[in-house]
This record gives C-alpha cells, structure tokens and sequence, in this order.
C-alpha cells in the first residue's frame, strides 16, 4: 500500500467517503418513507399483499447501471445529475422494504391487535402506537440489508460519472494502479460494518423492551 498516495489525495478520497454516505443514507430514509405505507396496504388485505410485495419487488431485478442510464430519460435530468442516483436507489430500498414492512406487520399477534382496539385504540393508533413499534426489531434488520446493498450498488454510479468511492476504483483501472482500488474497496466494507453496528444499537434504543425480554 503506498501511503504517499493516500496522504496527497486525503482531501479527495474525503469527499468521495461523504458523497457515498449521502447517496447511501437520502435513498434509504426516502425509501423508508415511501415503503411503511405501501407495505401497510400490503398487509391490510390478502388481496393486495401479491400485487403490492410483488411489483416492488421486481423492481429489484433491474441492473443498476442499466437503472442509472435510464434514470435522466424517465426524469428529464442530465446524466451527470445526482438526482439520477438517490432516486435509483430509492428504488432499490424500496423493492427491499415492502416485503420486510408488510410481514412485520402481519406477524404483530392477533390478541395484541384485538386488545388494542378493545381498549378503543383507532386504527391510526393501533398502527402508530401498538403495530409500528412492534415492528421496529423487523424494520432494522431489513434497514441493515438495505444499507449494506446501497453502499455496494452506489460504486456502479462512477460509471456512469457521479463521484463517490466508486471513483477510486476507475481511477485505479484508468491509470493501473492497485492502491486506489483497495483504498475505496476498504472504505466501503469499513462504512458497511459501521453503518451496520450503528442500525444495531439504534434498534436496541428504540426497542428497550427487547432488551428486558432477553434478560
């Protein structure tokens, strides 16, 4: 490893380091957003579980650099447009949550519900209140898939010309050099590890029931 390079180009692989962190974590909180709805009206009705898991879920199949091209046509940006990506990988986050949100809420215990609504909770708050947070051991663990695959998937972007530390590695390939590979090959799997711990110990916070019951 020569760490000449990395010292010079510090400022560089910094910015590329945060603008990965960006393209990761916007598309998963909208993704996020976008899919607590959609796998509610997945799981209110069997009807509408198949339809609703299954045309998120296709969307999943599409090659992510073929995503990104097609991204300014569908949008009417430049191909340049960091826009482009964090809508790409909604997309992604999107086709990965709505299963995970619709079978944690299909898994919250029928009794649970049925006191809950006994005890004259409206069906806002039997979702805010009982079903939600129930949830919330299901959510992280799904949110942790998502980020790891977002943080692999946004490399691809650099093909396509939006920097990130994907940009390491065609810089590596354009000038022969190993050292700019494994600089964002290290970086990614040490984000990956990080944001993953970090979604661990937030769902033990918000969870604190969880914690008890394991005592």
């Amino acid at each position: 490893m020569d760490l000449s390079w990395v010292l010079r180009n510090a400022d560089m692989i910094w910015g590329y380091t945060l603008s990965h962190l960006y393209f990761t974590l916007v598309p998963t909180m909208l993704g996020l957003v976008i899919s607590l709805p959609l796998g509610w009206l997945a799981a209110a009705r069997k009807v509408t579980y198949g339809p609703v898991v299954g045309v998120t879920s296709l969307f999943y199949t599409i090659p992510s650099l073929a995503l990104f091209v097609l991204m300014p046509k569908v949008l009417g940006t430049k191909i340049l447009d960091p826009v482009n990506v964090v809508v790409a990988l909604t997309i992604y986050t999107v086709a990965l949550l709505v299963r995970v949100v619709a079978d944690a809420l299909l898994a919250v215990p029928a009794e649970t519900k049925t006191a809950a609504v006994a005890m004259g909770y409206s069906p806002l708050q039997l979702l805010t209140r009982i079903e939600l947070p129930l949830c919330v051991p299901s959510l992280v663990s799904g949110l942790r898939v998502v980020v790891v695959s977002n943080i692999s998937i946004v490399t691809m972007a650099a093909l396509v010309g939006v920097s990130q530390l994907g940009s390491l590695f065609t810089l590596g390939f354009t000038r022969r050099s190993l050292v700019p590979i494994v600089v964002g090959l290290v970086i990614c799997v040490a984000l990956a590890f990080a944001c993953d711990r970090l979604l661990a110990v937030a769902g033990r916070l918000v969870s604190p029931w969880q914690r008890k019951g394991a005592m």
